[in-house]
């Protein structure tokens, strides 16, 4: 597999570790670890599974690190089509979300020193750090609704990016731009009516396959060197004879 001469193919690797190291934190730690309105039981449990939890905001750290690069590879590909769409993709892609990643570890940190009680903490008794440190677990989910925004945001001038360069098919970038709209629509359901939120998701996750799509494609076919030349003909293009 040539990296060196397919800076797409580059930018979809990266996309695939997004993929691999995101869910840890985001979905499975929540799914194994915190029991709904039982702060002892969550604290038990994380007890129980410090190794795991761990690894949970180690993994955030790792996708925040691997998606500043993956939007530099992309503002690589894009910045001769368009720069001031390509910095949009960095900004709300890649600086504003691993900000709000690193943020979150430090809320799970918080929790995890409010579980072990440990120096100054020990003034409180078991159940009121229990019961604190779920109130940072619940920052940290209401910093990545709030982030869902920023999830969206980017995908759009990246799915306009696409659309003009024309190095996907159109339905990638057509999915890719439902994906983000869809995300929008999330973070604000979460946000305004959280009661709604999980049928939302369940309705929006198809939508939400738009990265997956993106993903795959860029992994085996990528953009070759050549496509990013502004002076390389483009496919199907006819030559025309030089004049004089």
């Amino acid at each position: 597999m040539n990296l060196s001469g397919n800076p797409g193919r580059v930018a979809g690797l990266l996309y695939l570790l997004l993929v691999v190291g995101g869910p840890l934190r985001l979905l499975y730690i929540p799914r194994t670890l915190f029991v709904r309105n039982d702060a002892t039981a969550t604290a038990d449990r994380i007890l129980a599974h410090e190794t795991l939890f761990r690894l949970g905001m180690a993994s955030e750290i790792f996708c925040a690190i691997v998606l500043v690069f993956l939007v530099l590879a992309f503002f690589r590909l894009f910045e001769r089509i368009d720069r001031r769409q390509a910095m949009l993709v960095v900004i709300f892609g890649g600086v504003m979300p691993a900000c709000i990643n690193f943020f979150n570890v430090v809320n799970d940190a918080a929790a995890l020193m409010l579980i072990h009680g440990s120096d100054v903490l020990a003034v409180f008794d078991a159940p009121q750090r229990n019961a604190l440190a779920v109130l940072f677990l619940r920052l940290h989910y209401h910093e990545s609704v709030a982030s869902e925004t920023l999830w969206g945001l980017w995908l759009l001038p990246l799915a306009v990016l696409f659309h003009r360069s024309r190095f996907v098919p159109r339905l990638v970038g057509a999915w890719l731009a439902v994906n983000g709209i869809a995300y929008v629509a999330l973070s604000a359901i979460g946000m305004v009516l959280p009661e709604y939120a999980e049928r939302a998701w369940n309705l929006a996750f198809p939508a939400l396959f738009g990265e997956m799509a993106l993903m795959l494609w860029l992994v085996v076919r990528g953009v070759p060197q050549p496509a990013l030349d502004p002076d390389a003909p483009r496919a199907g293009a006819v030559a025309t004879p030089a004049s004089g």
